[in-house]
């Protein structure tokens, strides 16, 4: 047993690895000079062939050692290099030049830089690139940058900028920054030019609102208009609420109760004020706004006014009598005053007693002057009773 496992014990020694000593590795002074000389190496002896061909890739260079793929058949050359296009792209609206930038990102003029508006644009990204607008915030949609004090220096300043972006815009929006204490002047100026020019004008009165509503229209750049709006859904329950809570006082209490009552809207609108005061927690004014609101015609017509035609006394002077009702009694004097205005009929009367006075006048004065006889008059006395 011995013998035999003195025996095993030289083949169990070829699997270790030897490690190196301390002064194997850095030296030592005592040591000989050739082993100085020439460290041990921690890689193991390698074969003869293939220390002759790491001997041989020393001296080669990379290129040269793998030439060797380009004949195999797994070698495919390379794609050539692509060549810069000499046309120029499309510019930006309202860009001068094409930054190439990300289309979710807010476009910043170089105007803009040092504005503190830009550290409070947190939830969106933002570049600086040369473009026309102080902020390019979707493909057709950018903003003006004006605070109240800056305007009051330069009060021509907006004009000018709104000039320039011309129609390349579909959305422009005045971004003001309200400053200062007394604003009713600067701006009702400022909403003037935004009105006259097709201009969104949206008022901040903090720097951190300003930065908002960029971020906001920035992220709601392609949502639809669904998204903002009231959502209701499809059922009987949900549209019989929204119908009866648009009333005035009228809450969800109120529709669970009208609707466990009545059963469906139709006999509600049919129901008088007695029976819906017979709910409970429906008051008298709920009562009257649902009676009012289901009972009213909602085209309201207004009567036009009657035209009242004043009586006239010339016809009673001309005639010598006083006029007379229906029933051909005399008309005391006090009370056609009270009494209303009468038809056309009565007002071309009045006119044609009034034609017939004045002719009469006429006649006399005509008389006069040229000393004629009573026969003159008597002629004009039968032309006005013709007339009459």
């Amino acid at each position: 047993m011995d013998g035999e496992q003195g025996r095993q014990r030289p083949d169990s020694g070829k699997n270790l690895i030897k490690i190196p000593s301390y002064q194997e590795v850095f030296g030592n002074g005592a040591a000989a000079p050739s082993s100085s000389s020439t460290p041990p190496s921690y890689n193991p002896p390698l074969p003869s062939a293939a220390a002759a061909a790491a001997g041989s890739s020393s001296s080669s260079s990379f290129s040269e050692a793998f030439s060797f793929l380009k004949s195999s058949e797994f070698y495919s050359p390379p794609p050539p290099p692509l060549q810069p296009s000499t046309a120029p792209r499309p510019p930006l609206a309202g860009a001068t030049t094409t930054p190439s930038q990300s289309k979710n990102a807010i476009l910043v003029s170089n105007r803009q830089k040092g504005n503190p508006l830009l550290k409070h644009i947190r939830n969106a990204r933002w570049t600086f690139a040369d473009i026309v607008p102080d902020y390019v915030i979707g493909q057709s949609s950018c903003a003006l940058y004006i605070s109240l004090r800056y305007h009051l220096l330069h009060p021509d300043y907006l004009y000018y900028r709104i000039r320039e972006l011309q129609k390349n815009f579909k959305l422009r929006v005045i971004l003001c920054h309200i400053d200062i204490e007394d604003v009713v002047k600067p701006l009702h100026e400022v909403t003037r030019t935004s009105l006259l020019h097709d201009c969104t004008l949206l008022c901040g009165w903090s720097l951190e609102e300003c930065g908002r509503y960029l971020e906001t229209i920035k992220v709601f750049e392609n949502k639809p208009a669904d998204s903002i709006r009231e959502h209701t859904d499809n059922d009987y329950l949900s549209r019989f609420t929204h119908a009866l809570t648009s009333i005035r006082r009228v809450n969800r209490t109120d529709v669970i109760t009208l609707g466990s009552s009545f059963g469906s809207l139709s006999r509600i609108m049919d129901a008088s004020m007695e029976e819906l005061a017979r709910c409970p927690g429906i008051g008298e004014r709920k009562v009257k706004r649902l009676h009012d609101t289901f009972h009213e015609p909602f085209k309201r017509v207004t009567p036009r006014p009657n035209l009242v035609v004043p009586d006239t006394p010339d016809r009673e002077k001309a005639s010598g009598q006083p006029s007379s009702t229906n029933d051909g009694t005399p008309e005391k004097p006090g009370t056609s005053k009270n009494k209303k205005g009468p038809d056309v009929k009565s007002a071309l009367t009045a006119a044609f007693a009034k034609y017939s006075e004045k002719i009469r006048s006429q006649g006399h004065e005509a008389a006069h002057e040229g000393g004629e006889g009573p026969s003159s008059s008597t002629m004009e006395g039968d032309k006005t009773k013709q007339l009459d």
